[in-house]
């Protein structure tokens, strides 16, 4: 089974929107004054043009050293603080959309822009050699650095970037990197406004801030329907922690999605308009594509691999085969927590707390030893981030119920 292309040529190519790094602090008003006017412009550039019969898709590359470590291969980052950021760039996203009127979910049709936001590790302060040819360099996490992306993401239908110095010094150093990758055409270079970036005292090295211990195998679960910014930012901050192993290791390791079942759904609110699991299956991998897979070719013959599917699994295999993922169908609240003992994580949202409280419970029941837990934040239909410490009601979160119900009425 092959999965659906990134990029099927033509109209249907991504663009990219090239987002220099986070003010400091990084508050959520900051974010918003330096990153909500370069997504507002290119969202609307692409809403106009409605693209292809699934829309348009954008790369948000956020560019910024995120990374630390001396070594090319050993790197380390700090979680917390990367996904916090995460959050808030997509409930940017998805408050620009919501009041654009545009969908942002997965293929979600013509006028539509589904926005992923791609880490990129690069610190501008620091001399670059562009007189060399760039290479793919992968390192033991599943973020780039630039040339490393610049090698591996093209050909692009826009290139946005930002009316400012940053913008057009980051422009630069991209386009050098670019030489002899993309042809572009003038009219592809489209500068958009830049916002305000506002810092306020030295910035924070990044290897000052807690690091994280990246972890070999980690789990999730979720109905990822209509795949949205919310799964968007569940999907990323996960595999934020996988620790990649080098190239030619027998040992991959693996991001396990629990996806809930098609029979578990049907008593959802307009479960006519549940996709089922197969497609909800193959989009999740296809979105994941977009941070995991690493080809010289780019996606001009597709981005996502081939999907190997049987017994109710589908599994993919990425970068020379060091990163496994492994979508199961959920049938019951635990799925594969208590049938797979080899696990380490499991990430899960504010709301989904007390789930994964539950599955440390019955592993301990079971005489396993109990998953470390990492909480991402939650995003709401009214662009506040529920920060992972808080206690909070989730009517309100950005949902596929929602999304479901928007398609209901469209159709009445």
């Amino acid at each position: 089974m092959s999965g659906p292309n990134v990029a099927m040529g033509g109209g249907d190519l991504p663009s990219l929107l090239l987002l220099s790094p986070p003010p400091h602090p990084a508050t959520r008003l900051a974010l918003n004054a330096a990153y909500e006017p370069p997504l507002r412009a290119a969202i609307s550039r692409l809403k106009r043009e409605k693209g292809g019969k699934n829309g348009a898709i954008l790369i948000a590359a956020l560019v910024s050293p995120i990374l630390s470590g001396n070594s090319i291969r050993q790197k380390s980052l700090s979680w917390s603080q990367t996904q916090s950021i995460l959050a808030d760039i997509y409930s940017i996203i998805s408050v620009i959309c919501s009041q654009l009127s545009v969908a942002t979910d997965i293929h979600a049709g013509p006028g539509s822009v589904d926005v992923r936001v791609v880490l990129v590790d690069h610190d501008s302060s620091r001399p670059i050699v562009t007189d060399s040819k760039p290479t793919i360099e992968a390192n033991n996490t599943v973020i780039v650095e630039l040339t490393t992306f610049v090698s591996a993401y093209h050909p692009w239908r826009y290139i946005f970037h930002a009316n400012n110095e940053p913008g057009y010094a980051l422009l630069s150093t991209y386009l050098k990197f670019l030489e002899g990758i993309q042809t572009l055409k003038q009219s592809q270079i489209v500068v958009v406004d830049g916002g305000l970036s506002v810092s306020v005292g030295p910035s924070v090295p990044s290897r000052l801030s807690p690091q994280t211990s990246p972890h070999s195998i980690v789990c999730l679960g979720g109905t990822f329907d209509h795949l949205h910014p919310g799964h968007k930012l569940l999907l990323t901050a996960a595999v934020l922690l996988l620790k990649v192993p080098m190239d030619g290791t027998s040992q991959p390791c693996q991001f396990i999605i629990g996806i809930t079942g098609d029979e578990l759904l049907k008593r959802k609110k307009y479960a006519e308009y549940v996709q089922p699991w197969n497609e909800r299956a193959m989009n999740t991998i296809e979105f994941l594509s977009s941070i995991l897979e690493l080809s010289k070719n780019g996606w001009k013959t597709g981005q996502t691999p081939p999907v190997l599917g049987e017994n109710g699994e589908f599994v993919a295999l990425f970068r020379g085969g060091t990163i496994e993922v492994r979508c199961v169908v959920i049938q019951d609240a635990y799925g594969p927590t208590i049938t797979t003992e080899n696990m380490d994580v499991l990430v899960v949202s504010g709301e989904t707390r007390s789930g994964g409280n539950a599955v440390n419970e019955r592993r301990k029941e079971l005489g396993w030893r109990q998953l470390e837990i990492f909480e991402v934040d939650v995003l709401d239909a009214e662009g506040i981030v529920h920060k992972s410490t808080e206690t909070r009601d989730f009517a309100k979160k950005i949902s596929s119920t929602a999304i479901r119900k928007q398609k209901a009425e469209s159709r009445t």
